[in-house]
């Protein structure tokens, strides 16, 4: 049962790896450099200080700090030395399959990926926050991406990809539980107020800048990939 998971792994993990395409190669790089998204962070900054208080700020921030924290320690620092499973790019039963894109091949073990559990963490953190459904639409697609360019890339089986979605979720529902705790929503969004704010009580014209600025980024990697 395992040996047939394990090669069903791999036969996915390859038929989403590599393609003889530069523009696309140029793409998933992009795509997966943490440079690539660094522009958010001011934006996602600048809604949060517009809707929240001081104190709720500093929970908030304190609450995706740990995102990434509990997901990326959980990740690198447990189970990849103590799995010690292959990237594809590094296994050798499989390495002479594999495409590798510029030589990168990452670290010698990739299970499970913190790329993946990162990215779901804050997504699924920020879209409970915010309740907003576009931008949670732009935020599932950012992490899925993110996860695709590592299969690209030849850096991470699809199994570590999945194992590390769900943690991620896990942990971004579980810090958004302790927030809401705290935190809990507004009873009721007034009526004149309805087309304005969340249910959570943000503003839905800077969900949309953040949503917006999604947009310009993808448009970016979009056009760089050509160069």
């Amino acid at each position: 049962m395992i040996e047939s998971l394990l090669h069903l792994d791999e036969v996915l993990t390859l038929a989403l790896n590599g393609s003889h395409s530069l523009y696309a190669d140029g793409l998933f790089t992009t795509i997966t450099a943490t440079s690539t998204w660094l522009p958010l962070v001011p934006v996602l900054l600048y809604v949060l200080i517009r809707n929240n208080d001081f104190k709720r700020l500093g929970v908030v921030v304190l609450c995706l700090a740990l995102c990434i924290l509990f997901a990326d320690q959980v990740a690198s620092g447990i189970f990849k030395p103590w799995v010690q499973r292959y990237r594809p790019a590094q296994d050798p039963s499989i390495l002479h399959m594999v495409d590798i894109v510029d030589g990168y091949r990452g670290g010698l073990y990739g299970f499970f990926s913190s790329h993946a559990a990162n990215t779901f963490s804050v997504t699924t953190f920020v879209a409970l926050l915010v309740r907003r459904r576009s931008l949670s639409l732009m935020l599932v697609s950012w992490a899925l991406l993110n996860c695709w360019s590592r299969a690209y890339l030849g850096v991470h089986y699809v199994g570590d990809l999945l194992v590390g979605t769900l943690w991620g979720v896990v942990v971004g529902g579980l810090l958004y539980g302790a927030y809401h705790r705290l935190f809990p929503m507004p009873a009721s969004v007034p009526s004149w107020s309805e087309q304005r704010f969340t249910v959570t009580g943000y503003r839905v014209a800077e969900a949309d800048l953040l949503t917006f600025s999604f947009t310009l980024i993808y448009l970016y990697i979009a056009f760089a990939a050509l160069w």
